[in-house]
């Protein structure tokens, strides 16, 4: 029986939107954690290392993330593994998500001055300890624009887990629009949720450019 689309479908919107939000945080953390040791080890001076976290990051950025999530709700099934979609998006975008923090991260550890490397290497600092307490506090004012806008493209891409079945903002727009029959009424209902949660970040990324002055 089709109905019509109305303020009950809109509020089954938002709520979904809570659970694309759950899943950004998630993967967030996840993509964070990975993302901060891949950085560590792409300046490392052992060759091994540096070599083994370039290869996961060219290997995963030149997968497309559809393919990360198929292979983990699909493939490890197979292995025996069974997952649900809840925990098989969070890996996935995790997995997917490391890449690029681990780039952006490396990046600003590399920017800073050899000068200051070696000023810590003066004081009889440890090569932890040049990280911790020189290097890494310089370069999170570098880092943080640039992380901000992954966070961005991190919340409109989680839409891609509505394929292996999880409910969040988009698969709650999909069921709605066959239930409704009213396609671009929820799908712009679901543009403007995603640009809601999207564009406060967004204006807060270039503040912080400006702010920060990165450029300089």
């Amino acid at each position: 029986m089709i109905r019509e689309f109305g303020l009950i479908d809109v509020m089954y919107l938002i709520a979904a939107a809570r659970w694309t939000i759950a899943l950004t945080a998630v993967a967030f953390a996840g993509s964070a954690v990975l993302g901060l040791g891949l950085a560590i080890l792409r300046i490392l001076p052992l060759a091994p290392l540096r070599w083994f976290a370039a290869t996961y990051i060219q290997l995963v950025q030149g997968t497309p993330l559809l393919v990360w999530l198929f292979l983990i709700f699909f493939g490890l099934p197979l292995a025996g593994i069974s997952v649900n979609p809840w925990i098989a998006a969070a890996v996935a975008f995790s997995v997917y998500g490391s890449a690029f923090l681990g780039e952006i991260w490396r990046g600003a550890l590399v920017s800073i001055a050899k000068t200051q490397w070696e000023a810590g290497a003066s004081l009889g600092l440890s090569l932890g300890e040049q990280l911790r307490y020189v290097i890494i506090p310089q370069s999170i004012r570098i880092a943080i624009p640039p992380t901000v806008g992954f966070l961005v493209q991190l919340i409109k891409n989680t839409s891609l887990a509505a394929v292996i079945g999880f409910v969040e903002l988009t698969r709650e727009g999909q069921l709605t629009a066959a239930g409704t029959y009213k396609p671009f009424a929820v799908y712009i209902t679901v543009a403007c949720i995603y640009f809601a949660m999207c564009f406060p970040l967004t204006q807060w990324s270039r503040s912080l450019e400006r702010k920060l002055d990165v450029a300089r």
